[in-house]
């Protein structure tokens, strides 16, 4: 870390994302006021900052110099920004919404491990490429894929096929999901959100969809709903990935000494939230916050805390269009693009069908 510091196109990338990320704002305000007539822009600064983003990456050969700021903004400055959603919700809320994620979450990594994986092996790919994209598109993406990769012996060219997939079908999600979203549960923007967090791939995109859900249909419990049920599947890795590494690995040999580190399946980040939300509950209680602060003054300090959480994850937004590139869908081959477009699909329809069958009951019976 301290190393980048005094690298100059760590600073770099990071100052093209948050240009990036300034510009979206005016451009989405312009955009929807003097070009589409509105009164009040209808497009959020979280898409315009990926549009933006995507143009800029595709259309201009950006200097590899500047991929750590990049990668910094879409990793570290994400996690932040995820940890101060946190200040949003109490410890009871965020409690709530973890036990009704729960069975959704579970039901959809357990139809997507076994037909993906199924289906993969059917179409003549490698058990390792098929279970990389189950695991990728039914849990958390490139992280699953990146902790599971090693314990199944995958090679470099799956692991690339495998995140090209989670990548291509997770942005395409967070642009068309929002929007079915809202078509669906217009009146419901909690299954909306429970809809985002379950059938989107990657955590920066569901927090992207989330955002634009929120922004664009005025529905802050939508983002706070789905955030939390993304946490919920990228703790499943600690059980789901040891089992995928039980079902599709190779034979063990007596020299094999893979060795399943959970510590590093925990995401940290999700500490941080919890502890944010500690927080927001200790604040909330009595009329005088920890003892010492007015109320008025706690509001300030929310608001401050959900400002930032904001723009932290808009910087993030504006990286991830920054590093996302065209090519891959080219370099990716037929089968495993089929592949896991049927991988995205199925997760998707399988939550949208059992959350419009069940979820409003359990909101009810539970919130």
């Amino acid at each position: 870390m301290t190393k980048s510091l005094r690298f100059p196109g760590w600073w770099m990338g990071i100052g093209l994302a948050l240009f990036v990320s300034i510009a979206a704002g005016h451009v989405a305000t312009w955009f929807g006021v003097a070009v589409l007539g509105f009164a009040k822009s209808p497009v959020s600064a979280i898409m315009m900052a990926i549009v933006l983003g995507m143009l800029i990456a595709n259309t201009v050969k950006l200097p590899e110099s500047i991929q750590p700021g990049l990668k910094f903004c879409t990793s570290a400055i994400l996690r932040i920004g995820i940890i101060l959603l946190g200040i949003r919700l109490s410890l009871m809320g965020a409690g709530q919404f973890t036990l009704v994620a729960l069975p959704f979450v579970i039901a959809a990594i357990a139809i997507g491990l076994f037909t993906v994986g199924l289906l993969g092996r059917y179409m003549g790919l490698s058990r390792q490429l098929s279970s990389l994209i189950a695991v990728g598109t039914s849990i958390c993406g490139c992280t699953a894929i990146i902790a599971t990769a090693p314990l199944i012996k995958a090679n470099e060219s799956e692991v690339s096929y495998a995140v090209s997939c989670i990548t291509i079908f997770g942005l395409a999600a967070m642009f068309i999901y929002p929007v079915l979203a809202h078509q669906a549960f217009a009146t419901q923007p909690e299954l909306a959100g429970l809809f985002l967090g379950t059938s989107i791939h990657e955590t920066a995109q569901v927090a992207g969809a989330g955002m634009m859900y929120e922004a664009q249909y005025n529905a802050p419990v939508a983002l706070d709903i789905a955030t939390v049920t993304k946490m919920v599947r990228n703790l499943c890795m600690i059980v789901v990935i040891p089992l995928v590494c039980i079902l599709y690995s190779p034979e063990r040999t007596k020299d094999d000494t893979r060795k399943i580190n959970y510590l590093a399946m925990i995401p940290w980040f999700i500490v941080g939230f919890a502890l944010m939300s500690a927080i927001r509950t200790v604040g909330d209680m009595g009329d005088k916050p920890f003892g010492m602060l007015e109320l008025s003054q706690w509001n300030e300090i929310v608001w401050f805390i959900k400002e930032a959480a904001e723009r932290c994850l808009l910087l993030a937004m504006a990286a991830v269009g920054l590093t996302s590139m065209f090519t891959g869908i080219i370099k990716i081959g037929m089968r495993p693009f089929a592949l896991g477009l049927f991988a995205a699909v199925l997760i998707g329809g399988v939550s949208f069908t059992l959350i419009s069958l069940f979820a409003a009951d359990l909101i009810a019976l539970l919130i």
